[in-house]
């Protein structure tokens, strides 16, 4: 029996032993931002299109048809760019490689600015798509991964300021770039110089959302529609071996890693740090637990068909890093535990165990140094 089968049973005999507290013994029917019924809709999941839950037994089968799903519940995309109509805004030289700030359209609906880092010397190199973090900080977005330049110096001190916090004083796209790799990050939507007119407030975001899903369209399925054809962009730039394309991020950016290595052909290889559990451990009185990234990572009706480690193995047989710290706060280790056991018995059906590292280290909610060496050290084993 797995872990994450072993949790089932768990979360099933949970709300079990709750259902008798009904709203009438309550007096109120939520608790904590969750219904008070949390647990018996969870004991309700079973995950039907998971693989090994489902009935498709041909792998590659499945994979179609388990993706296809996901992006029926992420609605409509934005419609692609005619072109992508690129103006170079700046550049600099530094130690070892460049830095462009660019803007291209992302879509016929809006144009994004971008930084890209590249190497000196001879290309094209292998990329990385660096995917910034949410951390409830919005006024910056791909400064969080890459030094900022060509900017007030209020925005390089909020970056500063966060690379310390989070990335323990080193901005990992620099970091990359001077080994050797092309580095390309841009703001996910709401982030940055992809904000409001009216300024950074969080609590928009998920009024922003809900009004998006009025309209059939999904905020967060934008933002991981956006890194898709993020890639794509990425892929056509000269400097770049389109065969060598590796995603990278820390907390939301490592959702959006696994999101994207899942959803796109594009992308070899994926390292993701401090984001990866089950939705029982992340929602559920049982661990005192309630997702606090609201909209950022929601897509309607998904849990319908799969959990997070469910969809994080549509990558496979792709190389996958993951690295939880045992001292992260907004991930029980035993819905990492039983995640990590689940995406391995992917992997291994697959012979392709040994493309899945997973690792639960003693730090907090982070990506230190230790962990840029890391993804580092994974990236020129797999591109």
């Amino acid at each position: 029996m797995s872990k994450y089968t072993l949790y089932i049973i768990i979360a099933t005999l949970w709300a079990s032993c709750r259902v008798a507290r009904s709203q009438d013994v309550w007096g109120y029917e939520y608790q904590n931002e969750i219904p008070v019924y949390t647990d018996s809709i969870q004991a309700a999941l079973t995950y039907p299109l998971a693989w090994g839950n489902s009935d498709i037994r041909d792998f590659a089968e499945w994979r179609k048809v388990a993706r296809a799903k996901v992006l029926e519940c992420m609605m409509a995309p934005p419609p692609a760019p005619a072109s992508y109509d690129v103006s170079v805004l700046a550049e600099e030289q530094r130690e070892g490689y460049r830095a462009r700030k660019l803007e291209f359209s992302l879509s016929r609906w809006y144009r994004v600015k971008a930084y890209v880092l590249i190497p000196d010397g001879k290309g094209p190199f292998p990329a990385v798509n660096l995917l910034h973090d949410h951390g409830a900080h919005l006024s910056i977005g791909k400064e969080k991964m890459i030094r900022p330049f060509a900017v007030d110096t209020a925005v390089v001190a909020d970056a500063d300021n966060w690379a310390t916090t989070l990335y323990e004083g080193q901005y990992l796209g620099d970091f990359l770039a001077r080994h050797g790799y092309v580095v390309f990050s841009t703001d996910a939507p709401l982030w940055g110089e992809r904000g409001r007119k009216e300024g950074v407030d969080r609590a928009k975001y998920d009024l922003i959302a809900g009004n998006m899903m009025m309209m059939g369209r999904d905020l967060s399925a934008f933002m991981t529609y956006d890194d898709m054809a993020a890639t794509d962009f990425l892929a056509t730039l000269p400097e770049v071996d389109a065969s060598r394309i590796g995603c990278a991020g820390c907390s939301m950016g490592a959702y959006r890693a696994w999101m994207l290595a899942a959803l796109s052909d594009r992308v070899k290889a994926g390292a993701c740090i401090c984001w990866m559990g089950s939705t029982f451990a992340q929602l559920s009185h049982h661990y005192g637990r309630k997702e606090n990234g609201g909209f950022a990572n929601c897509i309607p009706a998904l849990r319908q068909y799969m959990d997070y480690p469910h969809i994080a193995s549509l990558a496979c047989p792709k190389a996958m890093l993951f690295v939880s710290g045992s001292r992260d706060r907004l991930f029980p280790m035993p819905g990492v535990e039983a995640a990590y056991d689940t995406m391995h018995h992917v992997w291994q059906s697959q012979n392709a165990d040994d493309h899945l590292e997973t690792h639960i280290l003693d730090q907090p909610h982070e990506c230190n140094r230790m962990n840029q060496q890391m993804i580092l050290d994974f990236l020129k084993k797999h591109l």
